[in-house]
């Protein structure tokens, strides 16, 4: 077994041997004992949306493409919208560009440079989340 990684090392002064001690660390694969900050759930879930509202998309140009193409094909996508899966596939798809909007007018506005700091990152994270959460039941009420 190796306990030392060495390598050369390019520097003004010509190469140099740097020598790191290999750390035997315990490796924790159990994702749910991890405890994830608000700001790293928040990031998460901005990917999450973002790949869902691709998949939501063939959805959407499938029910575009039917019901502009006759009057039969327009009549089967709003059968399938007044459906409970349509319904749900709407909620998703509102769902997904709500949270994929909101994180990202944070992150905007994290660029600008607010919320920057550890305690309003964090807030602003629960904040985002709580009126996803909210915004999601509206649009679940309003639909269904």
């Amino acid at each position: 077994m190796q306990d030392v990684i060495s390598r050369n090392v390019l520097t003004t002064y010509g190469y140099i041997r740097v020598i790191n001690v290999k750390k035997q660390r315990p490796v924790n694969l159990q994702l749910n004992t991890i405890s994830f900050p608000p700001a790293a759930i928040t990031s998460i879930l901005h990917r999450i949306t973002g790949v869902a509202l691709f998949f939501a998309m063939m959805f959407v140009i499938w029910a575009w493409a039917m019901s502009v193409s006759s009057i039969e094909g327009f009549a089967l996508v709003q059968e399938q919208m007044a459906g409970p899966l349509g319904k749900f596939v709407a909620i998703g798809t509102i769902s997904a560009l709500t949270y994929h909007v909101l994180g990202g007018v944070r992150h905007m506005i994290m660029d600008m440079g607010y919320w920057e700091e550890l305690k309003s990152g964090d807030i602003s994270a629960k904040a985002i989340i709580a009126a996803w959460i909210i915004l999601t039941i509206l649009v679940g009420v309003v639909l269904w």
